[in-house]
């Protein structure tokens, strides 16, 4: 794949994604859109090897949350659980960065309280 059909397809993924959270509820979009934002900044120049497997890793993530949403929407629900059970066999293939970021990112989208106070800026209300 040319270097241009790569970065088109990784720009195209990465707005994929940020328009599936602002499905989300509030709070979650706004962990979500920072961590992907981090996540993709961070993976700019990544060995090739590490880009293979942090796409194919955010096309899955892509892929479950756009069915997760899809689903609420055809019941004509609000989406109260997103994501995917994270197996033990993944888990061990984590390098211990990564197991450090998924326990913060754990202890933030589980905190009783909100650190920060989101508004919603959207014009239906």
């Amino acid at each position: 794949m040319s270097n241009a059909a790569h970065v088109s397809k990784v720009r195209c993924l990465y707005k994929r994604i940020l328009l599936l959270h602002r499905f989300l509820p509030l709070d979650l979009k706004a962990l979500g859109d920072q961590y992907v934002k981090d996540e993709f900044k961070r993976h700019k120049t990544a060995p090739p090897e590490g880009v293979k497997c942090f796409m194919e890793e955010w096309e899955a993530y892509k892929d479950t949350l756009q069915t997760q949403l899809m689903g609420a929407a055809n019941q004509k629900t609000s989406i109260t659980a997103v994501g995917a059970e994270l197996t033990e066999e993944k888990l061990r293939h984590f390098q211990e960065e990564q197991v450090v970021q998924l326990y913060e990112l754990m202890q933030e989208a589980t905190k009783p309280n909100q650190q920060f106070s989101i508004q919603d800026d959207s014009p239906n209300k």
